[in-house]
């Protein structure tokens, strides 16, 4: 008789740990090549850079092991990595500008990630969030319409999605793009059997029902409102993309798709030619190389143009660290920190960051099919989206497969705001998967007694010689569950998303 195990799942700190070794080294070894490369020789603080890289690394590794043991082994060291390298291309700028960005990045970091920890050892339970749906909902919003209040508000670039405390400037729709994941996930976990469910069929392709489309619509007028209002195509852009993946991913339908495609395109038409602000990103878009709109100011097309030319000058390999010019780019150290990459690393470079981007985003993936609730599926699905959906968005303005954005690349550029809003993902993906990867029967670290109710036992396999004789009929019946057996009744409140 041979004896079929459940698979035993291992918490991977120790993998962890090696591929945190790693994103520390790489970060750490391009901030040393960018001092050889421009002062031909090695930052006289690289040593107390690296302590402190090394010590926040090692302090949210071990809050992990301690708090979420079981958490995906692969999201907080490639984050590492990418908050590094941005770090040292920063750094290259400061040297060529002579600023002082780093070090302010560097402390954003720091504080980024005593967040990110903080979020994980006090949020025991991702389906806590859940209680707090419309909550979410108001803060979300309010966070969004922030920079419009007179006297808090600050236009920067022509955008205004900004608002000042002080000495510092912060853009509040990168936190309020956390609320509003977490009111999405909670309206469509309860409420996606209507949008999944009803409506007729065309040409194969299953409709929503008319008022059905009201959720839909007031994130398509919600987000033209930022964009009109606020001048942030990346922001709206943003925001409905996040609504309309979320809204698929509940339903499974590809007709809310194509609806909040076709809205989208059809209200950036409608706004590209009734507001000037609107329409001038368009033109840079459409008319990059031509004299009248790369001269404009404000408005034109310079930037994008020196960052293609940038990107080009890099070719196959790039320049190597320290030895192009990416401070001919404005703000090059955030808007177009990927430029300024390419000019020095490559495309062997930047596909290789894009890569990690790609690794980040399935692993967040990965979280959301593994979760057992409906709303951490659709929480960490959102999350993952959005990271995947900014990366698209900067990289295709950036590339002109897409108009410009004033969406910052996550954790590459230099940004605050930016940089605690995507640490905060991090930190509520790294708790889902934590709840993903947990095996049954352990709870916050500990082995349960007993199984819990439901859970595989081993299975026998009777062999064809010297086995024990097969069971009788009447001893399988006795054996197999009644009518009183709660299993299928936990399977669709599983599927349903019940928190119970």
């Amino acid at each position: 008789m041979a004896t079929v195990q459940p698979h035993r799942v291992r918490p991977g700190r120790g993998i962890e740990l090696g591929l945190l070794a790693l994103a520390l080294a790489i970060g750490i070894a391009a901030y040393a090549l960018v001092g050889i490369g421009v002062t031909g020789e090695v930052p006289a603080d690289v040593v107390g850079y690296g302590v402190g890289m090394t010590v926040l690394g090692l302090g949210l590794h071990a809050v992990l092991r301690w708090r979420a043991p079981y958490a995906d082994p692969v999201i907080m060291p490639a984050v590492v990595a990418l908050n590094g390298i941005g770090l040292a291309m920063i750094y290259r700028l400061d040297l060529a500008e002579d600023a002082s960005f780093a070090t302010r990045q560097l402390g954003w970091t720091a504080v980024s990630v005593v967040l990110a920890g903080a979020v994980i050892v006090l949020l025991r339970d991702h389906r806590t969030l859940r209680r707090y749906t419309y909550t979410a909902m108001i803060a979300g919003l309010v966070l969004v319409v922030l920079p419009l209040v007179p006297g808090l508000g600050a236009q920067i670039n022509g955008a205004n999605i900004w608002i000042r405390l002080g000495p510092f400037s912060l853009q509040p729709a990168e936190l309020g793009k956390i609320a509003l994941a977490v009111f999405f996930a909670g309206y469509l976990v309860t409420n996606r059997d209507t949008l999944a469910l009803a409506g007729p069929k065309v040409l194969g392709l299953q409709l929503p029902r008319i008022r059905d489309l009201g959720p839909i619509i007031i994130a398509w007028a919600a987000s033209l409102a930022v964009l009109v209002s606020e001048r942030d195509l990346g922001t709206s852009l943003l925001f409905f993309g996040l609504f309309v993946a979320m809204l698929y991913v509940a339903t499974e339908r590809l007709s809310w798709v194509l609806i909040g495609l076709s809205m989208f395109v059809v209200g950036a038409g409608v706004a590209a030619s009734a507001f000037p602000h609107v329409g001038a990103r368009f033109d840079v878009w459409l008319h990059a190389l031509d004299n009248d709109i790369f001269n404009r100011s404000p408005g034109g097309s310079g930037q994008l143009v020196r960052g293609l030319f940038g990107l080009a000058s890099g070719g196959l390999f790039g320049t190597g660290w320290g030895a192009g010019r990416p401070d001919l780019v404005p703000y090059a150290e955030s808007d177009f920190i990927f430029a300024s990459l390419g000019e020095e690393l490559g495309l062997t470079g930047v596909l290789a960051i894009l890569l990690v981007y790609l690794v980040l985003a399935e692993r967040g993936m990965r979280t959301a099919i593994g979760v057992r609730d409906g709303f951490g599926k659709l929480l960490a699905g959102g999350l993952a989206f959005v990271v995947a959906f900014q990366c698209f968005v900067v990289v295709g303005g950036i590339t002109r497969i897409i108009p410009l954005t004033g969406l910052t690349t996550p954790f590459l550029a230099y940004g605050g705001s930016s940089l605690l809003a995507n640490w905060i993902i991090v930190a509520l993906l790294l708790r889902i998967s934590d709840d993903a990867r947990r095996p049954p029967g352990v709870v916050q670290g500990h082995v349960a007694a007993t199984p819990p109710h439901g859970s595989p036992a081993p299975v026998q396999i009777v062999g064809s010689a010297g086995g024990p004789a097969r069971p009788s009929r009447s001893a399988r019946e006795a054996e197999a569950p009644q009518a009183s057996d709660t299993r299928p009744t936990e399977r669709i409140d599983e599927m349903r998303g019940d928190d119970a």
